[in-house]
Parts: structure tokens; C-alpha cells; sequence
């Protein structure tokens, strides 16, 4: 297959552009980006480990240059943000010249608006798969395998972390998710602490101000509290699983930065912060943003026991209350030494699987319903260090 990398010259494209050049039936690597010269080095670099690749100038507001880049090509996998801004405009352009699709979206509004075109891309026999990233992507298949151990679902809960456990020569407070990714990931962080976001509540779906503590009791005897925030799991996983009771993305983080987040919250709530000024104010605090975390400190709990990186459902197993917790205890390492990467990662493995023929209908689905599950946790092993495999555990009663 022919291969666009749409955002290819960007970390995250440029992960996924020399795992994709390492899969078996991947004819050739087309980077595309408006960075031509970032674009024309990073080609030399794959052709150097033996995959044809050639570099393009696209940029996604010229739509006759995006529609010419992705006649091109056979799938596209697109890494181009803002999701919000040209998440629908790929993939309608991709649905208009037959190319297969998979992107790393990790916004709400967008998810749904591509998902709404699943009959389109039906009736153009294109497969696109939505939110192939860490969180969300990873996240949603850990979800997936904990839903295929219950009968009937009420509560899904995923989360990662941020500051938790530290990595070393990080210090404390220092985010290890999203915001160690390049700056346009920091700057959708705080659009995703602020205003309201998308949770499942009694079944159904609502909007809540971010930064609710939710407390966990998970098998192993593990317990604790972690912090909702705005991502598009509890937007896909209601669909795909219509828990019954609650669903949201949660933080795994430390009081002290949670306090010092709802301190960012606040002013962005109040305007007076930007998004852009809240992550000047994360990477460099005030003393007097400093001071008022600190007062509001006692209002939150810590994550305590809880893994870095899981998903949780809470159901029932013929007629028994079951909790099933799946996790990856190699996370923190995985997501520390190169978010990019880790992004990146899923994203190859979901062509991996599209190259073969998974999803075999087409349309547009997110990740846990359109990717063979097991295959996907087996293969994301090999790229997690340490103890790569997924842990799950059961809790009766």
C-alpha cells in the first residue's frame, strides 16, 4: 500500500511515518506537510533503511493540494491538528477520493462529527478509524477487554497519568502525559480542564466542568481518587458499550498538581487566562498561583494505589457484580521516554491491522470496535518496556 503521512514532518507523524515505512506491505512512504524541508529530511531518512519514501508540501487549507495528495495514496494516516480544525475536512476528503483513514483524534466535538460520516464512507467503500493514539486508542482497547469479561456494563472509566509515579530525573509535578508532547498538545490540555466535557452520567451523556474527583476501588486491592478531564473516550465508549451508569477519562495525578490545575481552571473559566497564557502559567508558575493550589490543597485526595494507565468496568458476570481492571504496568515507562512515540505506536499497529484486511467493512468506527483487540495488546507488547503485557484482574461481589 501506498502510505500519506498527513503532518508526517511532526513528532507525532514522523514516529508513525518510520514505524508505518517497517510494516510488511507498505510500498511507500509519502510525507506530507507544510514544512517541506523537515519533510524532504525525514524521506531521506526512510529511503536510508531501505523503504521507498518522497516528500510533499501540503497544506491542509488548500483543498485542490490535499484531494491531489490523497488521490495519491491508498490510506492516509493523519497526525495534522488541531482536530478540531481539520479532523472532518481530512477525512471528507479522504471519503471523496476512496483513501483509507486513521488519525490520532483527542477531541470530542470532531470525533463525532467524522463518525457522523460513517455512511459516507460506506458508500465509498472507505475503512477510517478514529482516535488511534495513546489516550485515546490504547486507552479504548484496554476498555474493550475489560467490557469482554462482563454481560452488562454500568460504569467504564480509562485513565493515564500525569505526574504519577515520576519518572526519573523528573521532577515532581512534572506531567508525564499529555503535556510532554509538543506544544499544541499542552495548549488542547487546558482547553480540556476548562469550560465543561463530555462524561456518561445514569447511562447518559452529559457536560461537566472537568476536574471531579472520582474514587476508585479496583481488584488487587488497589484504591484512590483521580480527576475527570475532556477527552472522547466517554463519547465513543457510550456508544459502543451503553454503560448504564457513569463514564469518563480520568488523571492520574498528584494532589498538589491537581490543586494547581483547578487553580488554572478557575481563571480560565473566568477569562483570565487564554489557553496559550494557562500553559505559559503550567511551565512556569506564579507565586501567587502557587499560593492559592496551596490553600485549596486539602480538597484533594490522592491516586494512592492506582495504576498509571488503565481502563476500569464495573458490570455484572451471570448475575454476579463483577469489577474488571485492565492495566499496563510498563506505562509510565512507555509514555515517559517519548510521548510522541507512544502516540505513535497505535497508530502503526491500527494500519498493521487495516493492512491486513481489520476492519473488513468499511465506515467510520473508533478504535475498540473496528481493531481486533487481542492481536492489537499482543503486538503493542513488543514496543512497551519491562513488563510490556496487559494485566487484567477480576474483583466478585
Amino acid at each position: 500500500m501506498r502510505v500519506l503521512a498527513l503532518g508526517g514532518a511532526g513528532a507525532v507523524g514522523a514516529a508513525a511515518a518510520r514505524l508505518a515505512a517497517a510494516l510488511p506491505g507498505v510500498r511507500r512512504i509519502e510525507v506530507a506537510d507544510r514544512d517541506l524541508a523537515a519533510a524532504h529530511r525525514l524521506a531521506g531518512q526512510i529511503r536510508a533503511n531501505g523503504t521507498p519514501a518522497q516528500a510533499r508540501r501540503v497544506d491542509i487549507g488548500d483543498p485542490t493540494a490535499l484531494r491531489a495528495a490523497l488521490t495519491d495514496a491508498d490510506v492516509v494516516l493523519n497526525t495534522a491538528g488541531p482536530f478540531y480544525r481539520h479532523g472532518p475536512t481530512v477525512l471528507r476528503a479522504a471519503i471523496d477520493t476512496g483513501t483509507h483513514y486513521l488519525d490520532v483524534c483527542d477531541d470530542g466535538e470532531p470525533t463525532l462529527d467524522m463518525l457522523d460520516l460513517d455512511g459516507a464512507a460506506r458508500a465509498a467503500g472507505v475503512r477510517a478509524v478514529v482516535g488511534v493514539g495513546a489516550s485515546p486508542g490504547l486507552s479504548n482497547l484496554l476498555a474493550a477487554r475489560a467490557v469482554r469479561d462482563l454481560d452488562a456494563v454500568h460504569d467504564l472509566h480509562t485513565a493515564w497519568p500525569v505526574d504519577v509515579p515520576r519518572a526519573p530525573g523528573r521532577a515532581a509535578g512534572t506531567p508525564l502525559g499529555p503535556p510532554a508532547r509538543p506544544g499544541a498538545a499542552l495548549l488542547h490540555w487546558m482547553h480540556q480542564i476548562s469550560g465543561e466535557i463530555p462524561v456518561v452520567e445514569d447511562g447518559v451523556g452529559r457536560r461537566r466542568p472537568p476536574l471531579r474527583p472520582v474514587t476508585l476501588r479496583l481488584p488487587g486491592g488497589r484504591r484512590g481518587t483521580a480527576y475527570t478531564v475532556g477527552h472522547p473516550e466517554p463519547l465513543t465508549l457510550g456508544r459502543s458499550y451503553r454503560p448504564t451508569g457513569h463514564a469518563t477519562t480520568l488523571m492520574v495525578v498528584t494532589p498538589t498538581t491537581a490543586a494547581y490545575l483547578d487553580v488554572l481552571r478557575r481563571d480560565l473559566d473566568a477569562g483570565r487566562l487564554t489557553p496559550a497564557t494557562a500553559a505559559a502559567a503550567l511551565a512556569a508558575p506564579s507565586a501567587r498561583r502557587m499560593a492559592r493550589s496551596l490553600r485549596r490543597l486539602h480538597r484533594f485526595a490522592g491516586p494512592r494505589s492506582l495504576p498509571p494507565f488503565f481502563a476500569v468496568a464495573t458490570g455484572t458476570r451471570r448475575g454476579r457484580r463483577r469489577t474488571v481492571l485492565a492495566h499496563l504496568p510498563g506505562a509510565s515507562a512507555f509514555l515517559a521516554h517519548d510521548m510522541a512515540t507512544a502516540t505513535a505506536v497505535p497508530l502503526a499497529l491500527g494500519l498493521a491491522q487495516l493492512l491486513d484486511g481489520i476492519p473488513a467493512a468499511p465506515g467510520v468506527r473508533p478504535p475498540e470496535t473496528a481493531l481486533d483487540v487481542d492481536r492489537f495488546l499482543t503486538d503493542l507488547a513488543r514496543h512497551v518496556p519491562g513488563r510490556g503485557g496487559v494485566v487484567v484482574e477480576h474483583r466478585d461481589g
